[in-house]
């Protein structure tokens, strides 16, 4: 028997129990990351005094300290001040706590006497089918070790995206930094590889296409590449999920700069989803894209209809789509499979989008100054 093989009756109590204490830690970066500007001052922050009352700065018992249950014994007030203390800390211990259980059942095989097929996380380009570096049991652990220290940061990030509409670089850059490395030595904690394509489908396109453009549009079996060089592949899914998902971001910001001259997205949303895209590699940062904004859409109408704002904080709403992308993936999956199979007529489709999306902007401010609505610049 080994570690990995202990019944979830010990694994997940130990898991909600340890999450409680990271979300506990979570509290702290989300308190402290804002107040700081640089990153070495928000991760040098994480290390200064301990913790105090916000109010009246007294100074916290550890007794009181303890994740959740401190706050319910003193009935959520300050032991000092008698002055409630916000139920966010609470919130974000208990959310920790059960994320850390969910994403487990959902990442790992019912037992491992099964197959890693029955995992969550099964894709039929995936890992278990290059021969592995390690037992399953093993890149599987460090795969949810990965996923769940990336759903903490985004945890930090929302939570601090509602309240000032920031994302602080501490909750994304030592994430990004830790996805390259861990995915690059253990070289198998990818969801899916580097690239994948029905050859068929770039076969028939190849045969309707004009000849200047069927060069483009290449057939690549990846496996081959990834079984020879694991480490390396592991380095370049990661990089290429971090550049294609804060690219994809970064395109929006400048084409809402060029045609409406004003930030559409900012710049902490590129990196966020860089951050996303460097543990999920850029096939499943693409979905995450084009699912953020179906979530987004019904809080945008709300926050219109209640306040006027046409604005909306994005970071978590890119958060949730990935959140509900990891917990829902043989359900989301296999709908953006489809278009990910053709291949590099993907990326022709990506090109033709932003073209598509730059000429819809220009057409709704034509039509705004032809009926008299002037711009936010004008």
């Amino acid at each position: 028997m080994n570690y990995f093989d202990l019944p979830r009756l010990f694994v997940l109590p130990f898991l909600f129990i340890f999450g409680l204490c990271i979300g506990s830690f979570l509290n702290v970066c989300i308190h402290r990351f804002p107040v700081k500007v640089r990153l070495r001052d928000q991760l040098k922050a994480l290390t200064s005094h301990g913790s105090g009352c916000p109010r009246c700065a007294a100074s916290i018992k550890w007794r009181d300290n303890l994740p959740l249950i401190g706050w319910l014994l003193l009935w959520g007030k300050c032991r000092n001040c008698k002055r409630p203390i916000s139920p966010r800390y609470p919130l974000v211990e208990l959310l920790t706590g059960i994320l850390f259980i969910v994403v487990y059942q959902v990442e790992m095989p019912p037992d491992f006497w099964g197959t890693v097929g029955e995992a969550g996380l099964f894709s039929p380009e995936g890992p278990q089918n290059i021969p592995p570096l390690s037992s399953a049991a093993v890149w599987l652990h460090v795969r949810y070790l990965l996923h769940i220290a990336m759903i903490c940061c985004l945890s930090v990030a929302t939570f601090i995206d509602f309240e000032l509409r920031i994302i602080p670089d501490g909750c994304t850059l030592p994430m990004m930094l830790f996805a390259v490395t861990v995915s690059t030595i253990c070289g198998q904690a990818f969801i899916v590889p580097l690239w994948f394509q029905d050859a068929s489908v770039a076969s028939t396109l190849r045969s309707i296409s004009p000849d200047w453009l069927r060069p483009l549009l290449f057939s690549w079996d990846c496996l081959p590449f990834a079984i020879q060089h694991p480490h390396v592949h592991g380095f370049l899914v990661s990089i290429a999920g971090l550049i294609v998902g804060g690219g994809m971001i970064w395109m929006v910001r400048l084409a809402g700069f060029w045609v409406l001259r004003q930030e559409a997205m900012g710049f902490g949303d590129v990196v966020l989803m860089g951050m996303i895209g460097s543990v999920i590699g850029w096939q499943p940062v693409t979905a995450v894209f084009f699912l953020a904004p179906i979530l987004a859409i019904f809080a945008a109408i709300l926050a219109w209809i209640s306040r006027r704002d046409r604005e909306i904080p994005y970071g978590p709403w890119l958060s949730l789509a990935t959140l509900a992308m990891i917990l829902c993936w043989p359900i989301l999956w296999p709908l953006a499979e489809r278009i990910l199979d053709m291949g590099p007529f993907v990326l022709l489709m990506g090109l033709f989008m932003f073209v598509s999306l730059v000429a819809c902007l220009q057409l709704i401010q034509l039509l705004k100054r032809l009926f008299g609505y002037a711009s936010k610049t004008a």
